[in-house]
Order: C-alpha cells, then structure tokens, then sequence
C-alpha cells in the first residue's frame, strides 16, 4: 500500500495520485471533515465488491457516496425530490447525507434494500478537493471493519485494513466526534435515519417552513 503524507507532498498531488488510483480501479482511504473514508468508483462491481469483502460489510447495508456537483446526481438518482434539493441547497457541502430514488442500472452494492442511493456533498476536507477533481461519484464509507469505531487517524486505518488498501492519504487526525446526520428526502416527506453533526432538530426546524413536508422521525 501507498501512503502519501499531505504535509510532505502537498494537497495537489496526493489528490491527483487518489483520482489516478480510483480511475485504475482501487480502493483509496482518505481524510474527510468527520473520518477517514474508504473510496472506489461508483460503478466499478470488483473495486465495490473487494470493499465490502475488506470491510465485512452485511450486504443490506449499501455504500455512501460523496459528490462535489449536483449535476452528478442524475448518474445515480432516478428522482430528486423538491425538499431533497432545499436540503441540498441549505446544508451542503457538509455532513448531510440524503436518500435518494436510485436509478435502475446502479450496482446493489450502492443501492439499498428499499431502492435508495445514499449520497451528500462533503464539506470544507480533502475529501471535498477529492471530488471536485472526479467528474464522477465515489464511495466515503467510514474507514473500519463493520461494527468497529470508524477511523479518525491513518494509524488506525492501517490497522484495520493493512495492505488490503491501495492508497492511504495521510491527512493526520481527523475532526472525528459524530457523523454526517441522515435524512430520507426520497419523496415528499422525510425521515431522519440518524442523527449525527447536523442536529435534528436544525433540520426539522428547516423543513417545518414547508407547509406541504410531512416529517417522520424515528
């Protein structure tokens, strides 16, 4: 595995090393506002595949994907809801993560049990620098074996998944503490699946200013 320090070699090219990678089909573990994340191109069937084998990942549990344009969601949802874009346009780049209508075509790997794709914009990380250098979506599942504490230091993604890695961009710590909140806004009404940077109750508080938006949360 390749491990290149941000604070030696410099952001430009340790992007530009994780987009050669991706590209080449592997599997790189990169540094984003809450921990380290594990990508892979979206629709790459061995690279998904080989990242849920390393991850021990349950199969009901689909891949995150992170975005830097809004444009690219018509690669992976069928649909994009009118509070899905209020959401979008309010809390991203940052750690929202929405549930989306998926298109027909996408990997099962992405695509969850009730046909949803999971998807957000990082905020202010390389992760973000990442996916503005891709004209396509990528994977940000936390970098741990499932069940374990994700990731917040390169030491400890080293030690979960050794050389079963690729690329490892070592940005030091991460800001680590919760996760990206995760909101269903696949139709008009929304759920909030988990509560994590963003508190919920900022996103109720959103959405109760549309009058049509029914808010279920569990």
């Amino acid at each position: 595995m390749l491990v290149m320090k941000v604070s030696e070699v410099g952001k430009a090219r340790a992007v530009a090393e994780a987009c050669r990678i991706i590209k080449e089909g592997g599997i790189v573990a990169f540094p984003t506002e809450t921990f380290y994340g594990l990508g892979v191109k979206y629709d790459n069937i061995s690279a998904l595949k080989k990242l849920y084998e390393i991850k021990k990942r349950p199969k009901e549990k689909a891949m995150p994907l992170i975005i830097d344009d809004m444009k690219m969601l018509s690669m992976v949802a069928s649909s994009v809801s009118d509070i899905a874009h209020k959401l979008m346009q309010k809390f991203w780049p940052g750690p929202l993560t929405l549930l989306l209508n998926a298109k027909e075509d996408l990997s099962e790997f992405i695509v969850g049990e009730a046909g949803k794709v999971a998807v957000r914009m990082p905020g202010e990380s390389f992760a973000l620098d990442f996916a503005k250098a891709l004209e396509f979506p990528i994977t940000a599942t936390s970098a741990n074996i499932s069940g374990v504490p994700p990731a917040d230091t390169p030491g400890n993604v080293v030690m979960h998944f050794g050389d079963n890695l690729d690329l490892l961009i070592d940005g030091e710590r991460t800001p680590g503490g919760m996760p990206s909140t995760i909101v269903d806004a696949s139709g008009d009404e929304i759920r909030i699946m988990r509560s994590g940077v963003i508190p919920s109750e900022e996103i109720l508080k959103f959405v109760s200013f549309h009058p049509k938006t029914e808010v279920e949360k569990r």
